[in-house]
């Protein structure tokens, strides 16, 4: 995965999932978070983001799905758990395919990925306006209808 450490700071590449269906979104969160952001994870190196995407979908949800446009690109600069962060998350549009089952699985509901405990939960768009998400984006992202490529910096 690509995260390393330089200088004092962790560097990540990061990959997200916009998934949607009925009028619901799908986010995670780590059970010790008190934020919720899209299901994804740090891109391989020689991968795609939309191959890391895929691939995380698969090993976290055993569900394919297939990217779509890339629709938010965001440099994070954080501090989590004490170490400062700079990372580049790359979201896209990502569908489902026609047989999941995905929409249909008790919300929420707990994987571990990599001995770490992932919640996963369907929301209504109408329960965003009240989550802490992250990047802060992503909620503006999926309350708009209208969607473009954004291009955002945070820091904090």
């Amino acid at each position: 995965m690509i995260s390393i450490d330089i200088a004092g700071t962790r560097f990540n590449l990061r990959a997200g999932a916009i998934i949607e269906h009925e009028g619901k979104v799908l986010l995670h969160r780590a059970l010790s978070d008190d934020f919720w952001t899209l299901p994804g994870g740090r891109v391989e190196p020689g991968e795609h983001a939309a191959a890391t995407v895929e691939r995380e979908m698969r090993e976290e949800l055993d569900e394919q799905v297939a990217c779509g446009p890339l629709l938010l690109l965001a440099e994070n600069f954080f501090n989590y758990r004490g170490q400062p962060n700079h990372e580049i998350g790359l979201y896209f549009e990502t569908r489902l395919a026609a047989n999941s089952t995905l929409p249909l699985r008790a919300s929420p509901f707990v994987v571990h990925d990599a001995g770490a405990p992932l919640e996963f939960v369907w929301f209504d768009r109408g329960q965003l306006a009240d989550l802490r998400m992250l990047p802060m984006e992503v909620k503006d992202l999926l309350l708009n209808d209208k969607r473009n490529l954004r291009h955002v910096v945070n820091r904090g």
